[in-house]
C-alpha cells in the first residue's frame, strides 16, 4: 500500500485487515514522512500488525501480488515504473493524473496490468453509463454542468470524477472533451459546453451533481459519498480483479464488467 498514512490509505488498510482473502505485506510513504518506521497499525487504529512503514516501494514490491497507490501524480508514475520492472499488478486511485502521465502509463503497462480509476465507487461507475445515455437523448436542447464538492484538503480541481463524467458525456455526444470541457467560466456560456465547477469546504468526502438544464425544466443527478470506505472497497475489489489480468491499462468499468461493446 503506497500512501499508507493518508486518509484513503488508512481506510484501505483497515479493510484489508478485516478481509479473509487479503493480507497487507507492505506499507509505504514518501521519504521524510512522520509515519516512516512506525507499525502501520499504530495509526490505523487496529493495534500493531507487524508491518512497519517503509519509504521505499522497492523494499516490499517483490512480496506483493498487487500494489495499491493513493498518492500524488508524480510519485504514482515513479511507482508504476517500479511495478513495470517487477511485473507487479498495480491499482491507482491517485487523482490529478495528466494526459502526459497517462501516456507514460500506457507505455509502462506493456509488462504489467494496471487499473487506473479516479473514482472506485461502484455507484459512480454505474452512473457514468447512465449519464452517457442521458447525454445522447438530451444533447440538443440542454446545457450540462457538473458541480463537485470535496474536503478542504483536496489538492486537485476539478476532481478526477468530474473530469471522468465530463469525458463520458463528451464521448457519448461525439464531442472533443479538450474543446468542450470547461473548468470555470467568464461571461456567457457557449453552446455545447460541458462545464465543471469545484467547491472545497470542511470534511466533505465527495459530492457530484450533474445538471441537464433545458428551457422550463432541469434534471439533477447527484452522487454523495458518505464514507471513504466506498472507495476503499472498490480499490480492494480492483486489486482482486487485476491480480489475474494480462498486461494493460484498465479502469473500474472493466473491473465491474460495465463496458459495452
Amino acid at each position: 500500500m503506497f500512501g499508507a498514512a493518508g486518509r484513503m490509505g488508512q481506510c484501505i488498510i483497515d479493510l484489508i485487515q478485516r478481509a479473509d482473502d487479503c493480507e497487507l505485506v507492505g506499507a509505504v510513504e514518501v521519504p521524510g514522512h512522520s509515519a516512516v518506521g512506525l507499525d502501520v497499525g499504530s495509526f490505523v487504529g487496529c493495534g500493531d500488525i507487524g508491518v512497519d512503514v517503509s519509504d521505499e516501494l522497492e523494499s516490499v514490491v517483490d512480496q506483493a501480488d498487487v500494489v495499491i497507490d493513493f498518492s500524488l501524480p508524480g510519485g504514482t508514475i515513479e511507482n508504476a515504473k517500479i511495478c513495470a520492472e517487477y511485473a507487479t499488478p498495480l491499482v491507482i486511485g491517485t487523482t490529478g493524473i495528466s494526459p502526459t502521465q497517462e501516456g507514460q502509463l500506457q507505455q509502462l503497462v506493456r509488462t504489467f496490468p494496471c487499473v487506473l480509476a479516479p473514482n472506485m465507487s461502484i455507484g459512480i461507475n454505474v452512473l457514468l453509463n447512465v449519464l452517457a445515455e442521458m447525454a445522447v437523448v438530451l444533447q440538443k436542447d440542454y446545457d450540462i454542468e457538473i458541480v463537485e464538492v470535496h474536503h478542504r484538503f483536496k489538492q486537485d480541481a476539478p476532481s478526477g470524477t468530474a473530469i471522468g463524467m465530463a469525458k463520458a458525456i463528451a464521448m457519448a455526444q461525439g464531442k472533443d472533451f479538450d474543446m468542450m470541457g470547461i473548468y470555470g467560466r467568464q461571461g456567457e456560456r457557449k453552446s455545447g459546453e460541458i462545464g465543471m465547477q469545484s467547491i472545497r469546504a470542511g470534511d466533505i468526502v465527495g459530492d457530484h451533481t450533474v445538471y441537464f438544464a433545458g428551457q422550463g425544466e432541469r434534471i439533477e443527478i447527484t452522487h454523495r459519498a458518505q464514507s471513504r470506505e466506498t472507495f476503499a472497497h472498490g480499490a480492494i475489489q480492483a486489486a482482486r480483479w487485476v491480480s489475474v489480468q494480462s498486461p494493460g491499462l484498465y479502469d473500474m468499468q472493466d473491473v465491474l464488467g460495465l463496458k459495452k461493446d
